[in-house]
C-alpha cells in the first residue's frame, strides 16, 4: 500500500484515516449514518448535514466550506440537487482531497450533465471538443 499519489506531478501522502462527510436529504444521510460513517469530533462537530425545506443556501455553503477546510475529511458526498444550490463553491474547489462526489437522492435521479466534477474529468480525458459534440 503506497500512500503517495500524484497531484499534478507532485507526490503527496494521504492519511488513511480520513472521514467521509455527507450533505443531503434525510434519507441519504440516515442511510449513510446507519453504515457507521457518522462522526462527532471532540468539539462536537459532525461530518454530516441533513438538508430539508428549512435549510438555507447559506447553511449549505457554510457547511461545505467547513468540510473543505477540515483536514480529517477525505470525501464529501453531496446530493446532486443540493450541489446545484452551491455549484459555484464546488466549481471553485480544485483540490484532490477532499474529493466532492455528487450522488442521487431518493427523489431526484443523478444527471451527469449537471455534475461539474464529472464534466471537468471528461474534459481532461476527452478534451473540450469531444464534450461540445456530446451535448
Amino acid at each position: 500500500k503506497n500512500p503517495e499519489m500524484s497531484k499534478k506531478g507532485k507526490a503527496f501522502k494521504v492519511n488513511p484515516n480520513l472521514l467521509v462527510a455527507v450533505i443531503g436529504d434525510e434519507a441519504t444521510v440516515a442511510g449513510l449514518l446507519l453504515t457507521g460513517m457518522g462522526e462527532r469530533n471532540r468539539k462536537g462537530q459532525a461530518n454530516f448535514l441533513i438538508v430539508d425545506k428549512d435549510t438555507t443556501k447559506k447553511d449549505i455553503e457554510e457547511t461545505l466550506a467547513f468540510f473543505l477546510q477540515r483536514d480529517d475529511i477525505g470525501i464529501i458526498l453531496i446530493n446532486q440537487n443540493v450541489a446545484n444550490e452551491v455549484r459555484d463553491v464546488i466549481v471553485e474547489h480544485n483540490e484532490v482531497i477532499p474529493t466532492i462526489l455528487e450522488i442521487p437522492s431518493k427523489e431526484v435521479p443523478y444527471d451527469p450533465q449537471k455534475d461539474s466534477i464529472m464534466q471537468k474529468a471528461a474534459r481532461q480525458l476527452y478534451g473540450a471538443d469531444h464534450m461540445d459534440q456530446a451535448q
